[in-house]
C-alpha cells in the first residue's frame, strides 16, 4: 500500500491535534466539509476517541452529532466510553452516554473500569437499574 501525499498526511495530523485539543468548531467545520466523521490514525484511535479520552466534551458531542461511531474500538479494543471513565471525564461520559455509547463495548468495558476504580457515580449512569 502506497504512502498518501504529504498534503493529506498534515491535514490528518492537524484534524487529530483538533480532536485533542477539544477545537469543536473548527474541527465540525472540517467534518461537514468532507473529512471523515470516523477517521482513525495508525493506532486505530478516531478523533471521537482522542476528543473523548483528552476530556473535550463539546468536541464529542460535535462528533458524534455528525454520525461519529460511539462504540468503535481502537487497535487496543478500547472504546471511548471506557476511556473517559478512565480518565475521569464526567462530562465526556454523559455525552457519549446521551449519544447511545454501549457500556459494555470494548475491552476492558465502561462497567469494569468504573468498577475498578470505583466510580460508583458513573456506574449509576452506564448500568440502569432492574
Amino acid at each position: 500500500m502506497s504512502e498518501p501525499p504529504t498534503e493529506v498526511s498534515e491535514l490528518a495530523g492537524r484534524v487529530f491535534d483538533m480532536a485533542r485539543h477539544g477545537d469543536a468548531d473548527t474541527l465540525a467545520a472540517y467534518v461537514d466539509a468532507g473529512v471523515p466523521v470516523n477517521l482513525t490514525n495508525d493506532a486505530g484511535d478516531t478523533l471521537l476517541m482522542l476528543a473523548a479520552y483528552h476530556g473535550h466534551a463539546p468536541a464529542v458531542r460535535a462528533l458524534t452529532a455528525r454520525g461519529a461511531d460511539v462504540d468503535r474500538v481502537n487497535d487496543r479494543g478500547q472504546a471511548p466510553l471506557a476511556g473517559a471513565v478512565f480518565k475521569g471525564e464526567d462530562d465526556v461520559v454523559r455525552a457519549l452516554v446521551d449519544a447511545g455509547a454501549d457500556p459494555l463495548s470494548g475491552h476492558p468495558t465502561a462497567v469494569d473500569t468504573a468498577r475498578m476504580f470505583g466510580r460508583e457515580d458513573l456506574l449509576t449512569l452506564l448500568v440502569p437499574p432492574m
